[in-house]
């Protein structure tokens, strides 16, 4: 019981900063592309920790398993280097028992990713797929970030606000400027049409029930950039007709959806993505049966030396389940295959090296001396 809590805490600690690490490096990555969307006018900024704690889960059930298995990696292979489990071994520790030990672990470890992967994950998908969905609501004017030219339905339009108000009809756009661009302009024009005003707020017609941004007291001017050709008209209000709202489909993808509704489907994409989820949680037990094994170092060799390797074999893992879930999207590949020949081939693969690591027999040394002798 003493050595199981001094490996439990030992291999959790060290999964706990692995994982960590790259959480952080993940949610960089990530919080920058959201970023950039907002900063482009894809979506509004109050949204962006919605849309990172939503992902969350998702993001763990890709880090925690390679976490667990560099975790074990470095824990055993810092104690084979200094010699702990060495000593261990001679005192009659077998490397049996160390195996289940981590296995212990291992199956608490699962236990949680397996309610991520099967309730939380998918949940937390759904409403991030809701969130940039409801983004379509929006008008350009709730879009707009001040002091940025902002490109709206594929460049048909420019707009820039110096700075921007709340007002009590809403958001309110100050020193607005306003390029319009046509797209088959007629021939002799050069289909530019620039407005600037003082202010831009969004009106409603409550009549069609169509959205417009309202500019006030501002110029339009009409003409060829280049030339001095220009019309120059003053206005006190000028209207600019918004798209239509886009109504909010129905989230159907197969990584939203919940698991009990994939179970019984005969869709190829369901059945792959319920292969997928089941396989991220066998991914711990079957990368333990590895971990074992391959963390035995000599002291000569360092706790770091099977890191690259290992780096190199889990990506392999998970590139080939990968490969599998899209042929069996494609239906290229049977559902009786799947994913499950890949975690066959890598537990067998971590059962030779259990096996392969185990000491001969006694009777077998003595045996061999015998004979040399």
């Amino acid at each position: 019981m003493i050595l199981l809590r001094y490996f439990t805490r030992q291999v959790f600690q060290v999964t706990f900063a692995v994982s960590l690490i790259l959480l952080v490096v993940s949610f960089t990555s990530r919080f920058l592309q959201y970023l950039a969307d907002a900063v482009a006018g894809q979506m509004t900024t109050d949204i962006l920790l919605m849309l990172m704690a939503y992902r969350l889960p998702e993001f763990l059930l890709i880090i925690v398993p390679f976490a667990f298995f560099l975790a074990i990696l470095l824990t055993y292979g810092r104690m084979y280097a200094e010699n702990e489990l060495v000593v261990l071994h001679a005192c009659g520790f077998s490397r049996k028992k160390l195996l289940g030990m981590t296995m212990i672990f291992a199956v608490i470890l699962t236990s949680g990713l397996a309610f991520l992967s099967l309730y939380v994950a998918p949940a937390g998908l759904q409403q991030t797929e809701a969130l940039r969905q409801s983004q379509n609501e929006l008008t350009e004017i709730d879009l707009i970030v001040a002091g940025q030219f902002q490109e709206f339905a594929r460049g048909a339009r420019v707009t820039y606000a110096e700075s921007i108000s709340q007002t009590a009809v809403g958001r309110q756009l100050n020193n607005a400027f306003v390029v319009l661009r046509d797209p088959n302009p007629p021939e002799g024009e050069s289909g530019l049409r620039m407005m600037v005003a003082e202010i831009a707020r969004p009106v409603l017609d409550s009549a069609t029930g169509r959205r417009f941004m309202l500019l006030e007291n501002g110029h339009f001017y009409d003409g060829t950039p280049g030339t001095a050709d220009y019309a120059v008209t003053a206005f006190e209000e000028q209207g600019i007709l918004l798209p239509d709202q886009s109504s909010i489909a129905p989230i159907l993808e197969e990584k939203a959806m919940p698991t009990l509704a994939l179970i019984g489907s005969d869709e190829p994409g369901h059945i792959a993505e319920l292969q997928w989820r089941i396989s991220v949680i066998l991914l711990i037990p079957v990368l333990t049966l590895i971990a074992v094994p391959l963390s035995r170092v000599d002291p000569r060799q360092g706790r770091f030396a099977r890191l690259v390797p290992a780096a190199l074999l889990y990506g392999l893992y998970f590139m080939l389940l990968q490969v599998s879930r899209d042929a069996m999207e494609d239906g290229d590949l049977p559902a009786t295959v799947g994913l499950w020949w890949v975690h066959l081939v890598f537990a067998g693969a971590g059962l030779w090296l259990f096996l392969r690591e185990r000491p001969r027999p006694k009777s077998r040394l003595r045996t061999v001396r015998a004979g040399a002798a």
